[in-house]
């Protein structure tokens, strides 16, 4: 059944159609039609085991060697045919365990952050994950929700919704409860429906499901489509490293290939080469690079998800390492968001509050999400919170940054008066008064409160009469002023912890907050942000100034305090152009600055039009927790970075010396098996590098990606390989083939362990962190595997080495060192003569 049979039928036959209840559903109905429905989730298609193996078998380079086996199969030398085949089941299998850990990890991050969705079940408020909706089920709505599920309106107060996901509009559209008059079939004529998938802008709702996952709307319409997440820049960055990797070594080896038929004439054995040339080209393409860069950030992804930190995509870890700017409110960030109620204005009457508790709270839920409600429930009376069980809330206006306030309908249980209250900053509920006294005298308290550090509400209440319809927002004006409450927001034990050890990162904190200039003035002033109270710049401030001023302000001052969306949004803009920016934010109207910052990040709590716009969801509003995020940002994408570096400075130096090296010998410098073992034998310690302790220096200031760096230094590096291998080659090469093929190979192992640690740091190596123990143990299995198999049996026969002398082996080790101190002189002539690629990743 589509949306249109339900927008014609009345609330009472809608009700009736579905079974259900204005109160909810029963938790046992709901229940028995979650197993009849499923789940409510489109899951339109799941990247299975089998799907991912696939994707290992698609690769050009598999492709490659298996052709390559095959001519071997075909010239008659089948061991060769099967060690080449081996290879390519062993990297068919590394990609898949690594491809297949990655997508179980990305599976388990969208497991924190499930959307929710708030329902009446048995009468009462209940908060759900939401693909345990079922149609049938009431749902409350408010600014800044997304709609999880196709719904009918039952009632609305100042409803307008984005649609522009299912209609391409931008303009919103304005949603009424009332059946209309004819089926409708077009989304934008539904007035009486909320369609799965798109925002609620403004007012509030409650509304009946309809229909949820594959049946909504949404669901139809994504089946005949398949969405496609965009990559970021740091994927982006890594696929055009690869592809001009890829287009370097091809033109290399063709061109190498033409100039030995030229050189060697007659001699020259075209399939013999060809196999060659296939294995020294896959020897050094970094095909598993973006496999290992995804491996290497779901497993940082998932360390950030154990310190409380969810990414959303992965590119995302690249841009946290990357913050220099933290903008944030100093609400549950810097403070508790404990609310204690203080002091009260009027101090001869506290049972105004009362009246404030029923603006901001139901009186029938059983627990208080208003900080600001649950402070005062828990300092009145127990015949005070008896009293509240005399009232119903009929309905509310949620909080609106852009109205400051909450605001509802409750009556008398008897219904004979009902209320209009309003609770909320200060200067906007004695706007909506009338009759003040001693309006001066509440200005000079309210301003003592906000530079004592506290947190002041306004509540007001009008008398209107009992009855069925009422618009909320018509009847705030001529209101009561009953008073204002103060509320201390004591400071995290943490917060001055975090603010030292983002100051060591380099991160400048910004509070960008809608609280009073005296409040946000006092709190950063405690925990060192600022040091003075007057330090502030407030919102009609910042309207005064021109565009020139404007600027300068963004960067001088660290808290800006009583500011507008709108306000929020610019100040990003400006601070987004010069620096790379962090913004906090949860609500409706965060969305527009999250959306100009480079890395959006919101609390788990937030409006999901907020969690749409972010890159990241903390799971623990806290300071500490997005430091330490990005600290750890800054240290996956040090190793990942430096096993790029180190990968292509080996892999570089080692392919142009021996592809040049085969234009001097009348043979291959290196069998193709040999060129392939060794690929093998130095891609596990190169892949260990991600679990690899980061050098201190490298993430005590803010990282970015630059491909022009890492392609730079590894150029410069791979050709101290380069010359390096020239002289071994120049060594051995007056001997025999097979000594020159097992002492280069060797020797070609050991320069690739040696570069890994010269480049774990851009300082003297010994003056790092020691390495992670994964990496020493892959680094010395390759080591001694390295030495031993030319000495035995299978080595010999399979690989055709030929057994080095204990000399022989000295004088390679005694090489690798000279290369181990050359490369380090290198490295840090580079880092010091090249002080504008200090802020690069190392």
């Amino acid at each position: 059944m589509g949306f249109a049979e339900y927008t014609t039928l009345s609330q009472k036959e809608i009700l009736e159609k579905l079974k259900a209840k204005e109160n909810g559903l029963s938790n046992d109905e709901a229940k028995t039609r979650l197993e009849s429905v499923g789940p409510n989730t489109l899951d339109l298609k799941k990247t299975g085991w089998v799907d991912i193996l696939i994707r290992q078998l698609k690769s050009p380079f598999i492709y490659l060697l298996i052709a390559a086996a095959s001519v071997y199969l075909f010239i008659g030398e089948p061991i060769d045919s099967l060690l080449i085949f081996l290879f390519v089941f062993i990297d068919i299998i590394l990609g898949f365990y690594q491809e297949y850990r990655s997508n179980n990890t990305l599976n388990l991050l969208k497991k924190f952050i499930v959307a929710k969705s708030t329902v009446l079940r048995d009468g009462k408020k209940k908060i759900i994950d939401s693909y345990e909706l079922v149609p049938g089920d009431v749902v409350l709505l408010a600014a800044g929700d997304k709609i999880q599920a196709d719904v009918r309106f039952l009632e609305t107060e100042g409803m307008s919704i984005d649609e522009s996901v299912l209609t391409g509009e931008a303009e919103p559209a304005f949603k009424k409860p009332q059946a209309l008059k004819k089926k409708v079939k077009e989304f934008y004529l539904a007035k009486n429906i909320g369609f799965s998938g798109t925002t609620i802008l403004t007012g509030s709702a409650k509304a009946l499901v309809i229909a949820t996952g594959k049946e909504t709307a949404f669901g139809k319409i994504a089946k005949l489509s398949s969405i496609k997440e965009v990559p970021g820049s740091y994927e982006k960055g890594i696929a055009k490293l690869s592809n001009f990797i890829l287009k370097l070594i091809l033109v290399t080896s063709l061109f190498v290939f033409a100039v030995n038929i030229v050189i060697k004439g007659n001699n020259f054995r075209p399939l013999e080469f060809a196999i060659f040339s296939i294995a020294l080209a896959i020897s050094v393409i970094p095909e598993t690079l973006p496999v290992v860069t995804i491996f290497s950030l779901s497993k940082g992804a998932l360390k950030l998800a154990r310190k409380k930190v969810v990414v959303k995509k992965l590119s995302a870890i690249e841009d946290l390492g990357s913050i220099e700017v933290l903008c944030c409110d100093k609400t549950g960030t810097l403070t508790q968001n404990q609310m204690k109620l203080s002091q009260i204005q009027p101090n001869n009457l506290k049972d105004f509050v009362i009246w404030g508790f029923l603006a901001l709270e139901d009186p029938k839920n059983e627990s208080f999400l208003n900080p600001f409600a649950k402070a005062i429930f828990e300092s009145l009376t127990f015949s005070e919170k008896i009293s509240l069980k005399n009232f119903l809330k009929i309905k509310e206006i949620p909080f609106d940054p852009l109205r400051r306030r909450v605001s509802s309908y409750v009556c008398q249980k008897d219904y004979s008066q009902g209320f209009v209250l309003s609770a909320g900053a200060p200067e906007e509920i004695l706007r909506l008064c009338s009759h003040i006294k001693d309006k001066e005298k509440i200005l000079l308290w309210l301003k003592k409160e906000g530079r004592a550090g506290k947190r002041v509400l306004g509540i007001a209440r009008k008398k209107v009469p009992p009855r069925a319809s009422i618009e909320i927002a018509r009847e705030e004006h001529n209101m009561d002023f009953l008073g204002l409450c103060s509320f201390e927001d004591p400071l995290k034990p943490t917060a001055k912890e975090a603010l030292a050890k983002a100051k060591k990162l380099g991160v400048s904190i910004k509070i960008i907050t809608g609280d009073a200039p005296e409040v946000a003035g006092k709190v950063a002033e405690e925990v060192g942000i600022i040091k003075n109270i007057n330090d502030v710049i407030s919102g009609p401030e910042i309207y005064a100034l021109n565009e020139q001023e404007f600027s300068e302000a963004v960067e001088k001052y660290s808290v800006f305090a009583r500011v507008s969306p709108d306000q929020k949004y610019e100040i990003i803009q400006k601070l987004a152009k010069k620096h790379e920016v962090g913004f906090l934010g949860e609500g409706v109207n965060d969305a527009p600055a999250l959306n100009a910052a480079n890395v959006g990040l919101v609390v788990e709590g937030a409006s999901d039009i907020a969690k749409d716009s972010s890159d990241i969801v903390l799971l623990q509003p806290s300071l500490n927790v997005i430091v330490d995020g990005i600290e750890e940002g800054r240290s996956l994408l040090g190793n990942t970075t430096k096993y790029i570096k180190a990968t292509l400075a080996s892999n570089f130096g080692n392919f142009f010396a021996v592809a040049s090296a085969s234009l001097l010998v009348n043979y291959p410098p290196m069998l193709p098996v040999q060129i392939l073992l060794l690929d093998l034998l130095s891609d596990f310690p190169m892949i260990t590098i991600a679990t690899d302790n980061i050098d201190t220096n490298e993430v005590a200031r803010p990282k970015s990606y630059s491909l022009k760096e890492i392609a730079v230094s590894s150029t410069v590096l791979g050709a101290v390989s380069t010359v390096f291998d020239f002289i071994f080659f120049v060594i051995f090469s007056r001997i025999s083939p097979a000594v020159l093929q097992t002492n280069w190979f060797i020797a070609s192992v050991l320069t690739e362990l040696a570069i890994i640690f010269s480049l774990r740091t851009k300082g003297l190596f010994f003056k790092t962190r020691r390495p992670s123990k994964t990496l020493l143990f892959f680094s010395v299995l390759a080591f001694f595997t390295t030495i031993i198999l030319p000495t035995s049996e299978i080595g010999e026969t399979w690989f055709k080495f030929t057994h080095p002398s204990i000399a022989t082996l000295a004088v390679i080790i005694g090489l690798t060192g000279c290369y181990f101190v050359t490369t380090e002189a290198v490295k840090l002539l580079y880092y010091k003569l090249v002080p504008h690629f200090d802020n690069s990743l190392g």
